[in-house]
């Protein structure tokens, strides 16, 4: 027993200690809001209670309010909650731009009034000192437009106040309701946030703002900006005006990229920031360096405008980060030195840069090296790597978006100097490309060989003139494959091209299950046929090229070569095109029942809306809702559901006319677009067809399945003016009538006489 004592003892201080370091619950938003990063990052216990000063339906994004603190919740989107509801919050501290919380439930307590917002500068904004707290802030408006935030149409407001401009949103997306309030001298009641990057590093000022009722007009603008008088494009400058109160600063860190008179990137751990500036004396990468300027925002950037320079003695290089190309498009790494592999799919020298062409991961980013100002000094000639080789880039990562909840945003390379960019891997010896090359080298011999004598020397120089103008050719069919032409356009300029290299002989092309394209003779049967087929990366061939030749004449190695060169010219004509029309394919169909997907129905009633206004004209939407669907996936497996929505898909087809449009709006839910009625009978009569499809049972996988369906229908103008509201009044006629439908099989149940036999039964 006593030894029992000290073990004891030693297990109640461990848990005694536990009890120590256990951080204590915070009970208030001031007591959250003073956290440092790393004691958010803890992330502390918190129940507190206060008030909702926004809540944006549909998201995460709510703000809470108690006195003098504001705060940031991360909740639940289904969670209903509308502003000056008072709520108990319990959760935890995380750390991010400021301190926020992450909620693991929030209780409504009662509803009572706003917080009465309290007048801000920008300099407080700016500054965070109202961070989260609902203000009112003064000035001009500059623009209000409908703009898609985070997925949700919103009115976004650029105001001009005394000290810079804030961003407005405001939860309507009707783009008619601000009209007039340009130029107009307004006071806005919304709740104070930031506006930041990818690195949580502040950008801007903006305002959340949860009712229009919240936007003031104190003074109307003296005129409409449409009545103004018309400026000359070239004297627009006399109206510039600019009175810039920004302070300057300093931001040491070490250079990881320089471009002389334009560009320096400063890194100091895991923050980079973009400096413009025009000095363009040396300056030497991986140096330690103190840079001033002022601060900017360009394009949602963060930056240093008019950078100065004073480099250190200090020489500390940063080590490129080695990344996917997941981890750039979240815009995490913006301007880092970071390194990445990829496969050389392009490589094109511009007049102002080299830019690299790589794919990794299925999607493509290019690398880029900005050609260093040289005077008349002639530029080296461009790193040759070539095409399909594995390479390793390292460079600055330059975005497209800086708005960090974005989910991909799209990315470049910016390269330091030609040697970042490095093979790893060589392409594959048998290629286009290399036959091309190959072609090129016999072509260089005989050329050689040739120059003895005046006669060679002119037949060389037609060979060469037929060359370029084969190079030149070929250019402009490769930048045709990539461009917009017509897949047709560009095949009978191959087999133009072909004929001018075999002398003028007739060249087409049979695509395969496809066209005849081309210069076909009408008699082959005196002609003697060259034949090559196209090959596929996989998968049988997509055609064949032919040229026909005087009867008496020998087959040649230009022939072959010609054909050879011109099939793969075709290979990659056809897949690119193929692989567009699969992509855009794929974007408007539903990949299980091929028929229009929930994208391709709103493009089409969009669009089908904009005409109806036009025209004056009416057309009907029908909801249709599988009935049980779920009991089919539940008793036979999703293999039978899916080949049931494939089927229950082309029955509905079949009722319908060569002008209706079909969709699955996902699940077991569908949508038929009827463009064509003269009134609500029509559509009736077509809802109807589409509902008794279900009449006969289907047979699948050996089970006889008795499906049936619920519909409802909407009719332009007469049921909503609008794509929300057409489709929420079909749905809701679907529901109506599902519910009916269950009402009478209930009954139904009801009157059956006790102890029948199941079969029997309804």
């Amino acid at each position: 027993m006593k030894r029992l004592v000290p073990a004891f003892a030693i297990v109640l201080g461990w848990a005694l200690a536990a009890l120590a370091e256990a951080p204590a619950t915070l009970t208030t938003l001031h007591a959250i809001h003073v956290l440092s990063h790393a004691e958010a990052g803890k992330g502390a216990p918190v129940a507190f209670e206060a008030t909702v000063n926004y809540r944006r339906e549909g998201e995460t994004t709510l703000f809470v309010q108690d006195g003098d603190a504001g705060i940031y919740v991360w909740a639940k989107a289904d969670i209903k909650l509308i502003p000056g509801d008072r709520v108990l919050v319990r959760g935890k501290a995380q750390d991010s731009f400021r301190p926020i919380v992450i909620a693991d439930s929030v209780t409504v307590l009662n509803h009572g009034a706003l917080p009465k917002p309290v007048p801000a500068t920008f300099d407080e904004l700016i500054h965070s000192k109202r961070d989260c707290m609902r203000v009112k802030v003064r000035g001009r408006v500059l623009s209000s437009n409908v703009v898609l935030s985070a997925d949700q149409l919103t009115t976004r407001m650029q105001l001009l106040t005394d000290g810079g401009s804030i961003v407005v949103y405001i939860n309507r997306s009707d783009p008619h309701i601000l009209d007039g309030t340009l130029d107009a001298e307004v006071e806005i009641a919304g709740v104070a946030t930031a506006a930041f990057d990818g690195k949580m590093q502040q950008t801007g000022v903006a305002l959340s703002v949860p009712y229009l009722d919240d936007v003031r007009i104190l003074k109307p603008a003296v005129a409409s900006p449409w009545s103004l008088p018309v400026t000359q494009m070239d004297q627009i400058i006399t109206n510039y005006r600019v009175n810039n109160l920004s302070r300057r600063v300093l931001v040491h860190g070490t250079i990881t990229y320089y471009q002389p008179g334009s560009v320096i990137v400063l890194q100091s751990g895991a923050k980079s920031l973009w400096v413009t500036t025009t000095i363009e004396e040396p300056l030497r990468i991986g140096s330690e360096s103190d840079v001033t300027g002022f601060p900017e925002v360009h394009d949602g950037f963060l930056a240093l405008d008019g950078g100065e320079v004073r480099q250190s003695a200090v020489y500390a290089p940063i080590p490129p980060m080695p990344v996917t190309r997941r981890e750039l498009t979240s815009s995490k790494n913006l301007f880092d030195l970071i390194s990445i592999e990829g496969q050389v799919v392009m490589a094109v020298r511009e007049s102002a840069q080299d830019v690299y062409v790589l794919v990794s991961d299925g999607q493509m980013f290019s690398a880029i090296y900005r050609h260093p100002d040289i005077g008349n000094l002639r530029l080296l000639p461009m790193k040759h790597i070539p095409i399909g080789s594995r390479v390793s880039v390292t460079g600055i990562c330059i975005l497209e978006n800086s708005n960090p909840f974005n989910r991909e945003v799209p990315f470049d390379i910016l390269m330091r100097s030609p040697e970042d960019i490095a093979m790893v891997a060589r392409p594959s010896l048998v290629s286009v490309s290399n036959l091309v090359i190959l072609t090129g080298l016999l072509l260089a011999v005989v050329f050689a060989v040739s120059v003895r004598g005046w006669f060679i020397e002119r037949r060389v120089r037609r060979q060469s003139a037929a060359l370029a103008y084969m190079e030149s050719r070929r250019s402009r069919i490769l930048e045709d494959i990539n461009g917009s032409r017509s897949l047709a356009e560009i095949v009978e300029e191959i087999t133009e091209l072909v004929s001018f290299k075999v002398h003028g002989a007739p060249c087409w092309c049979q695509i395969a299950e496809g066209a005849q394209l081309g210069n076909c003779p009408p008699d082959l049967s005196v002609m003697r046929i060259a034949r090559n087929e196209i090959p596929a990366r996989s998968g049988p061939p997509l055609g064949a090229l032919f040229a026909a030749f005087d009867p008496h004449s020998k087959p040649t190695g230009i022939e072959a070569e010609t054909l050879s060169m011109a099939c793969g010219l075709a290979t990659l004509a056809i897949e690119t095109r193929r692989l567009y029309s699969d992509l855009l394919h794929r974007s408007e169909f539903d990949l299980l029942t091929d028929i229009h997907n929930r994208f391709s129905l709103d493009k089409h009633l969009d669009a089908l809306i904009n005409e109806a206004r036009q025209t004056a004209g009416i057309f009907g939407l029908i909801y249709i809702d599988l009935d049980e669907f779920k009991q089919i996936n539940d008793l036979y497996g999703h293999q039978v559901g899916d080949l049931y929505l494939q089927e229950v898909a082309e029955r509905m087809k079949r009722q319908l006319r060569s002008h209706d449009l079909l969709a699955r709006l996902g699940g077991d839910e569908f949508a038929a677009l009827v463009p064509v009625a003269r009134s609500r009978a029509e559509v009736e009569e077509i809802a109807l067809r589409l509902e008794r499809s279900f009449d006969e049972p289907c047979h699948i996988e050996g089970y006889v399945l008795n499906g049936a369906a619920s519909v409802g229908i909407a009719l332009y103008p007469e049921n909503g003016s609008t794509k929300d509201s057409l489709l929420n009044a079909s749905d809701a006629a679907m529901y109506v009538a599902k519910h009916i439908k269950q009402e009478v099989r209930r009954t139904l149940a009801g009157q059956e006489t006790p102890g029948a036999a199941p079969e029997e039964r309804g």
